[in-house]
C-alpha cells in the first residue's frame, strides 16, 4: 500500500488484506460483515443490463453455506497459530454443527486475525452487528484481541417500533469496540444540552455578546488553608476559596466572577461571589453506549443510494471522529455503499475500500466523485467474473490489459510501464522442446470493436520480435475476416507434443473465464529427461 493514497479494491477481502495492506499500517477498522439467513444478498447490486454479478453470487453463497470454502477458513484458522481463536471457533462448531451460521463464523474469524494484524498498536476496530449474530461475534473478537481489550458495546437505536412484531420489536443493531492495546486513540464525544437543560440552566445573559450563563460555586469542598483570604471585602468561606488568589484575580479582570448586591446595589458581603460559566464553553457530557440520536436513512434521505443496509453518515461521523485524528488511515473491508469512507474523506482522513463486487467499487466512485470533486483515488484488484472485467476495460485500459495478461501467465511488457507498446502487452515465454527459450506475444484489446487490421498489427509485431506464437485477447467478438487472417498465419509443429499448435490464436473474455488457455507447446525439462529414459528403458526390454 502507497503512503498518501486512497484506495478502493475489487476482491474478496481476505485475499486483498494479505496481498496489499502492511502488518500494522491501519489507525481504525469499521467493519458491516452482513448476516440476515433471511435475505437475498445476491439482489443487493445489478448490473446497467439487469444481471447479477456471477462473484457476488459466489461470494455470498460461500458465505451462507458450510462447504469447501467455509473448511478451508476453518483450517486456516486452526494453523493461524491463534490457540484462542481456534478453541472459540472450534467449541462453536461443536455446537452449532457445520451450518450456515458456523460458515459465517468461520469466514469471520480468519478475516478477523488479518484485521488485527494490519492494525496500529493504538487502533481500533468497530464491528457493526445484528443481535443474530453478535454474541458470537464478541467472543470471536475476544479470542482474536484479548477479552481485556474490548472496550465497548455500543447499541444504535436503528429504527421505530413494529407493530406486526411477534415479540419485543427489534429496533437496534450491536456496534463492538475493541482497541489492539491498552493505549490507543481516544477523542472523547460529547453530547450536546438538551433545550430543557439550557432552559433550566443557562437563564442569564448580561447582554455583552457572551451569552447565556449559569453560576457556579467558588467555595472549596474541603479545607484549604492557603485559599483563605478575604476577597474584595468578601470574607473566604469556611473551608476556603476554590481557587488561589492569582487565579481568582485574573476571573475578576476577565468579567467572570458575579459579585451579589443589596437592593440598593451595594455590594453584599453577607452572600458569596460565584463564577459564571458561558453555555458556549461548556462542553456536555461524555456520550454513553447507547446512541437513538442518529435517524436511519428513510426513503427521502438525500445521502440515499438505494443499498438496503446502508448507514447514515452521521453514524460513520461518529466513530471515526472519536477513534481517529486527520491524516490517519481508516480501512472498511465490507465497503458495500461506502458510507465509511465518505465519512474519512470529509474528516481528512486516508482510507482504503475492499468490496467484491465491481457494481459496488462503481458506486462508490461516483458517489466519492461526486461529493468529493478532484479527489484523488486509485481503484485496483482482479475481476472475478465477466462482467466485472468489462467494467475494468471501461475504467482503466492498463489495469484491463496487465489483468488479462495475468489470465495467460503472460508478463506485463515492459513492466507495466504505460504509454506505446507497440501492439504487444504481454510475453509469455516456453520451452517448445524443453531446451530452447522462445516466447508469444500477447495483445489484448479491451474495447468493443475489434477488427482484422488488430489481427495483421499482431503478426506484424511476431514477425518483428521472432515470435512464433502470437496470443489475440478480446474484449468483443471476433469478426469472421479476424479467424480468417489467423489462421493464415499458420501452425507451429512441435516434434516433442506431437501436435500442431496455431501460431496466431484468438480468445475472447469469455472463453477464458470458461477455463480455456493458449495453445502452446509447454515443455519442462525435467519432464523432457525423465521421458527420454523411459524410452531407453522401453528399448532395452525388445532388445
Amino acid at each position: 500500500m502507497t503512503q498518501g493514497a486512497n484506495y478502493l479494491y475489487y476482491g474478496d477481502n481476505l485475499q486483498v488484506l494479505r496481498e496489499h495492506v502492511r502488518d500494522e499500517s491501519v489507525d481504525l477498522i469499521y467493519l458491516d460483515p452482513p448476516f440476515n439467513s433471511n435475505a437475498n444478498y445476491n439482489i443487493l447490486f445489478r448490473s446497467p443490463e439487469g444481471h447479477n454479478s456471477d462473484a457476488q453470487i459466489e461470494a455470498f453463497e460461500d458465505t451462507w453455506h458450510w462447504n469447501d470454502t467455509a473448511e478451508q477458513a476453518f483450517d486456516e484458522v486452526a494453523r493461524s497459530g491463534n490457540t484462542k481463536a481456534f478453541d472459540l471457533l472450534n467449541a462453536m462448531r461443536g455446537f452449532l454443527g457445520d451450518n450456515d451460521m458456523m460458515a459465517y463464523l468461520a469466514m469471520m474469524a480468519v478475516r478477523l486475525l488479518e484485521l488485527h494484524r494490519v492494525l496500529k498498536p493504538t487502533g481500533s476496530l468497530y464491528l457493526h452487528c445484528d443481535p443474530t449474530a453478535s454474541h458470537y461475534l464478541k467472543l470471536l473478537l475476544d479470542g482474536v484481541f484479548g477479552a481485556d481489550r474490548f472496550q465497548n458495546e455500543i447499541t444504535w437505536k436503528r429504527t421505530t417500533t413494529h407493530s406486526d412484531s411477534k415479540t419485543w420489536s427489534r429496533v437496534s443493531d450491536i456496534i463492538l469496540f475493541y482497541s489492539k492495546s491498552k493505549i490507543f486513540t481516544w477523542n472523547t464525544p460529547r453530547e450536546p444540552h438538551t433545550e430543557e437543560y439550557i432552559a433550566s440552566k443557562y437563564r442569564s445573559d448580561d447582554g455583552d455578546g457572551r451569552g447565556a450563563y449559569h453560576l457556579d460555586n467558588m467555595t472549596s469542598p474541603n479545607p484549604r488553608p492557603n485559599m483563605m483570604y478575604d476577597w474584595n471585602g468578601f470574607p473566604f468561606p469556611p473551608m476556603g476559596w476554590r481557587y488561589q488568589r492569582e487565579t481568582m484575580q485574573r476571573l475578576d479582570e476577565e468579567g467572570r466572577i458575579w459579585y451579589p448586591t443589596d437592593a440598593a446595589g451595594n455590594l453584599d458581603p453577607s452572600r458569596r461571589p460565584r463564577l459564571k460559566r458561558y453555555l458556549n464553553e461548556m462542553a456536555g457530557g461524555v456520550m454513553g453506549s447507547i446512541w437513538s440520536d442518529i435517524s436511519p436513512l428513510n426513503s427521502q434521505a438525500q445521502e440515499r443510494l438505494g443499498y438496503p443496509t446502508q448507514k447514515p453518515l452521521a453514524l460513520l461521523d461518529r466513530i471515526i471522529a472519536a477513534s481517529s485524528n486527520e491524516g490517519d488511515v481508516v480501512l472498511d473491508p465490507f465497503c458495500g455503499c461506502g458510507t465509511a469512507i465518505h465519512a474519512a474523506e470529509k474528516l481528512h482522513r486516508r482510507w482504503i475500500g475492499i468490496d467484491v463486487t465491481h457494481l459496488a467499487i462503481t458506486l462508490i466512485e461516483k458517489r466519492m466523485k461526486d461529493a468529493f470533486p478532484g479527489i484523488a483515488m486509485r481503484v485496483e484488484g482482479t475481476p472475478k467474473d465477466l462482467t466485472a472485467a468489462i467494467d475494468l476495460a471501461a475504467r482503466d485500459k492498463y489495469q484491463f490489459q496487465w489483468w488479462a495478461c495475468s489470465l495467460v501467465d503472460a508478463h506485463p511488457y515492459g513492466g507495466k510501464k504505460k504509454g506505446a507498446d507497440g501492439g504487444v502487452d504481454g510475453i509469455i515465454y516456453f520451452k517448445p522442446d524443453g531446451r530452447r527459450t522462445e516466447k508469444a506475444l500477447v495483445s489484448v484489446k479491451g474495447g468493443d470493436n475489434v477488427d482484422v487490421k488488430m489481427i495483421r498489427d499482431l503478426h506484424s509485431a511476431m514477425e518483428r520480435e521472432k515470435a512464433p506464437i502470437g496470443i489475440f485477447i478480446c474484449k468483443g467478438l471476433p469478426t469472421k475476416p479476424m479467424r480468417t487472417e489467423a489462421a493464415a498465419v499458420g501452425v507451429l509443429n512441435s516434434e516433442v507434443t506431437g501436435k500442431t499448435h496455431p501460431r496466431l490464436q484468438i480468445l475472447t473474455l469469455a472463453e477464458l473465464f470458461q477455463g480455456k488457455k493458449p495453445d502452446i507447446p509447454w515443455v519442462d525439462a525435467s519432464v523432457l529427461k525423465s521421458a527420454r529414459r523411459e524410452d531407453r528403458s522401453e528399448q532395452g526390454k525388445l532388445l
